[in-house]
């Protein structure tokens, strides 16, 4: 077995020490959340016990927390439906080339390049302007599909670039209409796709900070009352709640990624199934 070169030991070092710079904060809130009743906000640790999370849940001068998580929670749910259902559409739209295509293309990702707060100013501006109610509902739910859409999108545009046609035209000649092919043939095969935009939509909704900042009106989103307790809260209820919310977001990723395993599953069992029949 030949030696490794010296210059595999030095990009094994600098990984490393990117995995660590990546995931050390993460892990140093988790592991001072477990301080004891006289713990504080750095180390070294005073006791190892629940007392800060069992705070978290009875202390009510915390701030509006449950009422942020759930607003957050269902302004994610909003905006992953929307995003999932527009990027299909899109993706559908741009399969075909037609007159002002590029120029649409490019004003989709340049919503990715604008400074956030800006997007968040100005969605602002307009909804205040507009005479109408700056919510977390209405103008934060616009300006967070601003951030959102664009992912699905080039999902949906990179999903169906490689898309085989030929099942849709089997379909078709076997009498299927254009509805019945999007719903029983497009649909299933580009399903695992389908959930990654939506963990996408979700996800990037739930942690969105910037462009939630001038369009939630007076009611916080998670993210915002969580910054507004870094002014106020000195003791690591306020790392218990950090420790919650990243267990949350994991465990949002795992029930994704199940149900993406799960229709891989399906789809390979009957193909199976079709392969058994046509034996």
């Amino acid at each position: 077995m030949e030696p490794r070169p010296k210059s595999f030991y030095a990009l094994t070092a600098f990984f490393i020490l990117f995995i660590i710079f990546l995931y050390g904060p993460t892990l140093t809130i988790g592991i001072l959340s477990f301080q004891g009743p006289d713990g504080g906000l750095t180390f070294p640790m005073r006791g190892v016990s629940m007392h800060w999370f069992r705070d978290l849940f009875e202390q009510q001068a915390v701030g509006d927390i449950w009422g942020s998580f759930r607003r957050s929670f269902v302004l994610g749910l909003m905006v992953m439906v929307t995003t999932v259902v527009v990027s299909v559409m899109g993706g559908l739209a741009f399969r075909k080339r037609f007159k002002g295509s590029t120029v649409l293309f490019y004003l989709i990702i340049t919503s990715l390049v604008i400074p956030s707060i800006l997007v968040s100013l100005g969605v602002g501006l307009i909804w205040s302007q507009s005479g109408l109610p700056v919510h977390w509902s209405s103008s934060g739910f616009g300006a967070q599909l601003t951030w959102t859409l664009p992912f699905g999108l080039l999902i949906m545009f990179a999903v169906f670039n490689r898309f085989d046609r030929s099942y849709e035209e089997a379909a078709r000649d076997l009498g299927a209409s254009p509805w019945q092919v999007i719903r029983h043939v497009v649909l299933p095969i580009i399903a695992p796709s389908l959930i990654g935009v939506a963990l996408f939509g979700f996800t990037l909704s739930y942690d969105e900070f910037a462009r939630t900042l001038l369009t939630s009106g007076s009611y916080n989103t998670l993210p915002l009352e969580i910054f507004g307790m870094t002014t106020n809260v000195t003791t690591p209820v306020l790392f218990a709640l950090g420790t919650l919310t990243t267990a949350f977001s994991l465990l949002i990723i795992l029930i994704f990624l199940l149900v993406a395993w799960l229709l891989n599953r399906r789809r390979a069992r009957q193909g199976s199934d079709a392969g058994k029949g046509l034996v």
